[in-house]
């Protein structure tokens, strides 16, 4: 079997795409699809095994992938690992800011170090790799950005640190598409909803048994994302069909931030999932609760 992209086969031929936190989850799918597609992907994250593991299967279906393991948040640590993949595999054409992580918490529980640590991963980090990216590669030979943000119109409640975060990585898409068009460089944003992805099973089991059942219910779709739906928004961002989108952050949410809450959603199964990733496996959380 092979990864079942609706994008045009050989679409990022010759091309090299980074994807941050590319070891597991949407990064995963994402670095599949855009391998499928034809580019050479550098998956990245601190973990080696992880990443290796990841490469193995691209390179088992045919396509060319190789891993880079850092800290997003070491700021020397990002300058020579972006340093050492342009010299490995040449000029950069795209960038997929996927890395990132939290932990549920009440805002008055949270300590400093707790909010400042969510803030590096989903924020800062981003930037620093962005940066790197662009000042040894995307200056000269242009390209795109993709920055994975979340849900969080209207405030994140129980996820403070990740929404403060994520909403300053959609200013910062908006502010880095002005300043870096001059070099050819588009930044775009895709903000999911709730995937049914391998994050879910790094929270508390007390956490996802409450929450996870509650979640089609309150999606309009009445259903959660795939992890392929969220890839497919990503490399078309990535593509030439998006030349001139840019600046611009892209919901894949079902709706479910456009919920007015006072307006009834009728239960039903007119949503059909796509599910391109042939290697998808859902997370224990979401099985658990089915």
């Amino acid at each position: 079997m092979s990864y079942a992209s609706v994008l045009k086969p050989g679409l990022f031929a010759g091309q090299t795409h980074v994807v941050t936190g590319g070891g597991s989850g949407i990064g995963r799918c994402t670095a599949h699809e855009l391998a499928a597609l034809g580019a050479h992907v550098i998956v990245t994250g601190r973990t080696q095994s992880k990443l290796d593991a990841v490469v193995a299967e691209i390179t088992a279906d045919g396509g060319t992938a190789s891993a880079q393991a850092f800290d997003i948040r070491d700021e020397d640590a990002v300058k020579t690992a972006v340093q050492a993949m342009v010299t490995q595999h040449g000029p950069i054409h795209g960038l997929v800011n996927n890395a990132g992580g939290q932990f549920p918490s009440p805002a008055m529980m949270m300590s400093k170090n707790g909010f400042d640590a969510v803030v590096r991963n989903n924020l800062t980090g981003g930037f620093l790799v962005a940066r790197e990216v662009l000042l040894q590669s995307m200056r000269d030979t242009g390209g795109a950005i993709v920055n994975i943000v979340a849900d969080m119109w209207g405030g994140m409640p129980g996820m403070a640190h990740s929404g403060a975060a994520r909403a300053g990585m959609v200013n910062l898409t908006e502010t880095l598409a002005v300043e870096w068009a001059q070099f050819g460089v588009r930044v775009n944003a895709v903000a999911p909803g709730w995937v049914a992805s391998s994050g879910m099973d790094s929270y508390d089991p007390a956490f996802t048994q409450q929450i996870i059942p509650m979640m089609s219910e309150l999606v309009p779709l009445k259903r959660m994302s795939t992890e392929a739906e969220v890839s497919s928004a990503i490399c078309f961002l990535l593509s030439e069909g998006a030349a001139f989108i840019s600046g611009s952050c892209v919901k894949i949410d079902g709706a479910a931030s456009l919920n007015a809450k006072l307006f009834p959603l009728p239960d039903h199964d007119r949503s059909r999932p796509y599910q391109g990733f042939h290697r998808y496996q859902p997370p224990k959380a979401v099985a658990d609760s089915d």
